[in-house]
This record gives C-alpha cells, sequence and structure tokens, in this order.
C-alpha cells in the first residue's frame, strides 16, 4: 500500500512516480482526496484555502497528467476525478475548486478522444462518509432523501465512465436538481445556496 499526503510537494510527487511506473501499469486512478473547510469566504484561513487548492486542483492536474500519459500508451484506461454538485453552485473556495476539476476534466476527455483513455468528472450530492464530520459540519438537518448511499454511487459512476461519458451525476434526484440550477437565474441559485450551505455544508 503507498501512503501519500497529497497536500504535500513530497506526496503528490511519489504517487505521480507510481502512476508513471510503465513496469507495473494502473489501469484505473481515483482521484478521490478532498476535504472542506468550515467557515465563509475570509472566515478561513489563507493557508487553508491554498491546501484546499493544492489538493483539489494541482494534485488531480498532476495525477490525471501521470496517468494519462502512461495510459495513452497502452491505449487503455480510466482516471475518475471527483468532483460534486457544489460545482455548479457559486459558493466559496469548495465549489469553485470542484468546478475546476468538472472543467478540466471534460476539457481533457475530449483531447483524449480515440485514445482509449477514458476520463471522467464524478459529482456526487450528499454521500455517507466521514467527510461532514471530519470537516465539523453538522449534518442533522439534512433531508433523508438527499443522502445517497456510496457502494450504490460507485456502481453508477463505474457505469457511466463504461458508457464513455465524461461528467457522471449518478443520480436522478441530483441530476434534477443540477438542471433545474443551470436553468434558474445566477443570483437566485447564489441566494439558495448560501442559505443552505450555513444549514448543511458543501456537498
Amino acid at each position: 500500500m503507498l501512503r501519500a499526503d497529497l497536500s504535500e510537494e513530497e506526496g503528490i510527487a511519489t504517487v505521480e512516480a507510481r502512476l508513471s511506473d510503465r513496469k507495473n501499469p494502473v489501469d484505473l486512478l481515483v482521484n478521490n482526496a478532498g476535504f472542506g473547510n468550515k467557515g465563509r469566504y475570509l472566515e478561513v484561513s489563507m493557508a487553508d484555502e491554498l491546501m484546499m487548492l493544492k489538493v483539489h486542483c494541482e494534485a488531480v492536474l498532476r495525477l490525471t497528467s501521470a496517468a494519462a500519459a502512461s495510459m495513452r500508451e497502452r491505449r487503455r484506461g480510466g482516471v475518475v476525478n471527483v468532483a460534486s454538485v457544489a460545482a455548479f453552485v457559486p459558493r466559496g473556495t469548495y465549489g469553485a475548486s470542484k468546478a475546476w476539476v468538472v472543467q478540466f476534466t471534460q476539457g481533457a476527455a475530449r483531447d483524449l478522444a480515440g485514445s482509449g483513455v477514458r476520463l471522467m468528472a464524478l459529482c456526487p450530492g450528499f454521500v455517507r462518509t466521514e467527510f461532514h464530520q471530519r470537516a465539523g459540519m453538522g449534518t442533522d438537518n439534512v433531508p433523508g432523501w438527499m443522502w445517497l448511499d456510496a457502494d450504490k454511487l460507485v456502481e453508477a459512476a463505474l457505469k457511466d465512465l463504461a458508457r464513455g461519458k465524461a461528467l457522471s451525476i449518478p443520480d436522478p434526484r441530483y441530476k434534477a436538481l443540477t438542471g433545474l440550477m443551470k436553468l434558474a437565474p445566477r443570483r437566485a441559485v447564489s441566494r439558495a445556496s448560501a442559505t443552505t450551505g450555513r444549514r448543511y455544508g458543501p456537498n
């Protein structure tokens, strides 16, 4: 097992080296490392904001690139970059970093079309993991229908990857919500996300 802290240069470089190993190739990379900061803009320290960007953006860029280069030589392989439905909501550094993941992955997927390498951005909603607890965010007010089962989420995501999708929102409930967000005025979405964020935290 390889352990690495992706908020540190040494950790990213260690995983890059593993993904670039042609003798022991990796066929599927899932960039799932991430965290949330509790607090609004200017309430979170700059050091924590920059650490989030390093994990959510720099690490994703570098590890995806290392894996994809090796996969393209073999003409097979897949990369799943875990984003969030928060990518479609104008709210803070977390949502902005996940929006970057979506845009980067979709663009890279187009550039690698026909190479045998599949890239997909995965955008789940609330999933029952340790994410919110570790971020110190309460979830008591989150309606039960908004929670997703992790195992079912993984199954749906892998099916979307096999279908060649560059973007996966693997649940009808969240597909409907993101569709409504795209249609609603940007200002209204921003106000609604601010209210939801105070109650639920990022998802």
